[in-house]
């Protein structure tokens, strides 16, 4: 190929493309970054410092659409079944910041690593009846570098020996971890005292003082909210790196519409795109990676019919199906202030002899949850929302048993992977540049039900002995929610976790990209984002992507490995 742009074009700025460009370009390799959203993070000219264009507004992030993408512009849809028919929605369904960063700049920073178990789910716990459960074709081992170059990449903050149910590391965190929420201090005892594990969460907000960047301040606008002062890590450190090297063109509002192939249709030669002005582009490169995410990657795909022999592309669309416990404290806890989440459990994600008990009592072989995030709730305009207008409003808000006493256990309960459940081209709907809207159909396996039914009262249990009011579950999506039929987006996940699309392995009929994320239908085309996941586990998914994008770079650019040091 001649008259290249760049070695490797990348769509997406997101935690993926950020952490492949920082690879390759350590590697000498050229990349152009192409990101269809604005940019509100980091300069692109010398010397790329981060941008002080967020802050501490909850109508600007919230309901002002400042990272993207806007419903109305950029609608999505969505359908439990095809019984369902075309959709039963349309609007927001499961957006992630469209904006230079991706996810990376509103995610509230918790950086779990994936278990051993997590990429051998079929051979350890075996096969569900209307799941397609499967190994994925990397091991944890595989990961365990990359995980730790990608801890160092971003900066995490976490206490190394805290967890007992963690995988083994090759060394520490790079630093420790952050105070706790004063929430925490009541609910982790309480835990504790119901025999679970909590530890400190590690998080990607700096604790210290790291890479340049300063600690975290605890301003409370972490999840959902751009950083003000740049203390998350992720993905402004790989891209600021990335563009000091010199051979990063990082490019916003360049909307990629088509990967382009050769004749022979097994090399890509670049992509298409549109830029902010509606003029067609072509970025011509020897490789073409695709990070935009697990919703619109197989959306680009779809729309341009390419890497989908197996017919899988769009298929195996995962979540994380969300418990919610609350409960109301009889004073104030100030849960506005401080990270989002400092404490976790995961004593869930390893089912004890009495849990899989319960599990073949409801006639399931084996269930698993997820972590627990030990967390506080909503600022202030997204609680009064949910109180009713007139005099009580003023009296529900100083009263605030929805915010300043509200505590809440969310358990990030593994999503089974389902071939009906899937993301696909909306047939009539489009998007502001006319371009088919991407459809979800989604609707959750026994599992989730049944686990989420089996861990909740548990959670119950453990608020009212921190001393709690009352306590209740709810999940998402909800289990015979009153009204629900009457909003259809009710019965959707609520979660930003999406994952599976394009599921790895080595058979090219059952997968979609190989263990090194290479397309089997194209050579020169990889995938480095959540798209690849073979199983959601019951973790963050934002660590484990990272480390695969990380691996992928470093293959793709002939790199020497990150050491591997033996387990401990």
């Amino acid at each position: 190929m001649t008259d290249l742009d760049a070695d490797a074009v990348i769509v997406g700025s997101g935690p993926g493309g950020a952490t492949v460009a920082e690879v390759l370009t350590a590697a000498g390799w050229s990349v152009v970054v192409l990101e269809k959203g604005r940019n509100h993070l980091i300069d692109t000219d010398p010397p790329y410092a981060p941008r002080h264009e967020f802050s501490n507004d909850e109508l600007k992030f919230s309901f002002r659409h400042v990272l993207g993408p806007d419903p109305l512009a950029e609608p999505r849809t969505f359908r439990r079944t095809e019984a369902d028919g075309d959709r039963l929605f349309t609007g927001d369904v499961n957006n992630l910041p469209s904006t230079v960063g991706g996810g990376g700049t509103h995610a509230d920073g918790k950086l779990p690593r994936f278990r051993e178990e997590d990429f051998a789910l079929l051979s350890e716990r075996g096969p569900v009846d209307g799941a397609e459960v499967a190994d994925w074709p990397v091991t944890y081992a595989d990961l365990e570098p990359h995980y730790a170059a990608v801890e160092r990449a971003i900066g995490v903050a976490g206490d190394a020996e805290a967890n007992p149910f963690a995988a083994w590391r090759s060394g520490p965190y790079p630093m420790p971890p952050g105070p706790d929420m004063f929430g925490a201090t009541l609910s982790v005892p309480a835990a504790e005292r119901h025999g679970l594990h909590p530890y400190r969460a590690p998080t990607g907000a700096n604790s210290v003082p790291y890479d340049g960047r300063p600690a975290c301040n605890d301003c409370g606008f972490c999840g959902y909210y751009g950083c003000p002062i740049h203390a998350k890590g992720d993905p402004v450190a790989m891209l600021q790196r990335a563009l000091r090297t010199g051979r990063c063109d990082l490019r916003p509002e360049h909307h990629v519409t088509e990967v382009v192939l050769d004749r022979s249709g097994r090399r890509a030669t670049g992509v298409r795109y549109l830029d902010a002005e509606g003029a067609v582009g072509e970025v011509r490169a020897a490789h073409v990676v695709l990070a935009a995410g697990a919703f619109e990657t197989p959306r680009l795909l779809l729309s341009c019919g390419v890497g989908n022999s197996s017919g899988l592309v769009g298929r195996h669309l995962m979540y994380h199906f969300q418990t919610f416990t609350v409960g109301a404290f009889p004073f104030s806890l100030h849960g506005e202030r401080g990270r989002s989440v400092t404490q976790l459990h995961d004593d869930f994600c390893v089912p004890t002899a009495d849990d899989l008990a319960a599990a073949r009592t409801a006639g399931l072989p084996w269930f698993r949850g997820g972590i627990v995030e030990h967390g506080a709730a909503a600022h202030p305009i997204q609680e009064a929302l949910t109180y009713p207008s007139g005099p009580l409003h003023n009296v529900a808000m100083r009263d605030s048993a929805l915010r300043d006493r509200l505590w809440v256990f969310t358990m990030q309960g593994e999503d089974l992977p389902q071939v009906a459940n899937r993301v696909d081209l909306d047939p009539s709907v489009r998007d502001v540049w006319g371009r088919p809207a991407g459809r979800a159909t989604y609707s959750p396996h026994r599992h989730e039900l049944v686990a989420s039914d089996h861990w909740a009262p548990l959670l119950e249990r453990v608020l009212l002995d921190a001393g709690t009011e009352w306590s209740v579950s709810s999940t998402s999506p909800p289990k015979d929610a009153p009204g629900a039929d009457e909003h259809p987006l009710g019965l959707a996940p609520a979660s930003r976790h999406v994952m599976g699309t394009c599921r790895m392995g080595t058979d090219p009929a059952t997968s979609v990209v190989g263990p090194e994320g290479r397309f089997h239908d194209v050579e020169n085309l990889l995938c480095a984002d959540s798209s690849v996941f073979v199983t959601s586990a019951g973790y963050g998914p934002t660590l484990t992507l990272a480390a695969l994008a990380h691996r992928t770079a470093t293959l793709l650019a002939g790199a020497p490995p990150p050491e591997a040091p033996a387990p401990r």
